[in-house]
C-alpha cells in the first residue's frame, strides 16, 4: 500500500523594521504583540494574518474565492458570495471554514457547515528580541479649507518597531489537498511570494517569504524536526541530525541563504545523504510542489 505523503516546511523571512501585527494602542502608542521565550519578549504575526494574505494573492492570482474583503463598513468586514462549497471555490477548500447561522444550515443541507484548514501554520515569531525600540510621526492638523478633520489638534504618533526576520512553519498533508491539486499547488506558489501581511502593509512594506527554508517531504505525521529551529544568525543546528541513524537526508530539502552559505565539506556530506539543495528557495517551493502533488 502506497503511503500519504505529508509536506512539512519551516520559513525563514530576510531581517527589516517592522511594525506589523499590532495590539491595542496604549493612548496614542501603538503596540506590538508579543511572546515571552525564557526571560525575553519576541514580536508575533498570527498564521491568521498569514491565512488572509494568502487569501488575498489568490484571488488575485484568479483561483475562485468565495470571501472578500470589505473596506467600507466601520469594522472589520468580509463578504461571502454564498454560502461555503469547498469544491466550488479554492478558499473555502485550503483555508476552512465556521457557519453557525442555524438559518442558512437549514437553507443549504447539502452543503457542510464547516470544514478545517488544509493549510495548517503557527504563528510567526522574531528570530530577535523585542529591544524597546520605537519612532515618533507626527499626524498634522488638517486646517484651512480642509473638507474634513479627524482632530482639534496635531497629534504626537508612538509606534513600536522591531528589527528581526521571523520564522514560520506550515503543513500540508496529501490525503486533504489531492481533490484540487492546481489549487494547492497555487497555495505554495503563493507562499513562495508571501507579503502584505498583518495590517500596518498600509504605511510599510515587509515581505514573509522565504529567505531560507527548510522542509521535508515524508510519510510521517510529524515534522520530526524543531520546526522553530533557525537561531539568531539564521543557522539551523537540525542540519547535524541528517545521517543514516537519525533524520532521512533523501526526505529533506533546503532552500535559500542556508544553502548559500554552507561550507563545502558540509555541503558534500549533505548531498551523499540525499538532501535536495537550491540556492532559490522560490525554486524549491515550486519543484516540491510538485513532488508533494506527484502520484507515486
Amino acid at each position: 500500500m502506497t503511503k500519504s505523503k505529508n509536506l512539512f516546511a519551516t520559513v525563514l523571512t530576510y531581517p527589516a523594521p517592522s511594525s506589523n501585527y499590532r495590539g491595542e494602542s496604549e493612548e496614542n502608542r501603538t503596540v506590538l504583540q508579543k511572546i515571552a521565550k525564557g526571560n525575553k519578549e519576541y514580536t508575533v504575526i498570527s498564521p491568521e494574518s498569514m491565512r488572509n494574505a494568502l487569501r488575498e494573492m489568490l484571488l488575485k492570482a484568479g483561483l475562485p474565492c468565495n470571501r472578500t474583503r470589505l473596506h467600507d463598513q466601520d469594522q472589520l468586514a468580509v463578504e461571502f458570495k454564498e454560502f461555503p462549497n469547498a469544491e466550488k471555490y479554492a478558499d473555502d477548500f485550503l483555508f476552512g471554514y465556521m457557519v453557525a447561522d442555524n438559518d442558512a444550515i437549514k437553507k443549504n443541507k447539502n452543503l457542510l457547515p464547516k470544514r478545517d484548514s488544509v493549510l495548517r501554520m503557527n504563528m510567526a515569531v522574531a528570530l530577535t528580541p523585542y529591544r524597546f525600540d520605537a519612532t515618533f510621526h507626527q499626524s498634522p492638523l488638517n486646517a484651512g479649507k480642509s473638507p474634513w478633520k479627524n482632530a482639534s489638534t496635531s497629534a504626537l504618533l508612538h509606534r513600536e518597531i522591531a528589527h528581526t526576520a521571523y520564522q514560520y512553519p506550515f503543513a500540508l498533508a496529501l490525503a486533504d489537498c489531492k481533490q484540487q491539486p492546481e489549487w494547492t499547488k497555487a497555495l505554495i506558489g503563493a507562499i513562495a511570494q508571501l507579503s502584505d501581511v498583518a495590517g500596518g502593509h498600509a504605511r510599510s512594506y515587509y515581505e514573509m517569504s522565504p529567505k531560507s527554508i527548510v522542509a521535508r517531504l515524508t510519510p510521517n505525521l510529524v515534522a520530526g524536526y524543531d520546526t522553530y529551529g533557525f537561531d539568531e544568525k539564521g543557522e539551523l543546528p537540525e542540519l547535524k541530525r541528517i545521517h543514516a541513524n537519525d533524520l532521512p537526508g533523501n526526505e529533506f530539502w533546503l532552500g535559500g541563504d542556508i544553502v548559500r552559505n554552507l561550507v563545502s565539506t558540509e555541503k558534500a556530506r549533505l548531498e551523499r545523504e540525499g538532501v535536495k539543495l537550491y540556492d532559490n528557495p522560490q525554486k524549491l517551493l515550486d519543484e516540491i510542489a510538485v513532488a508533494f502533488l506527484i502520484k507515486d
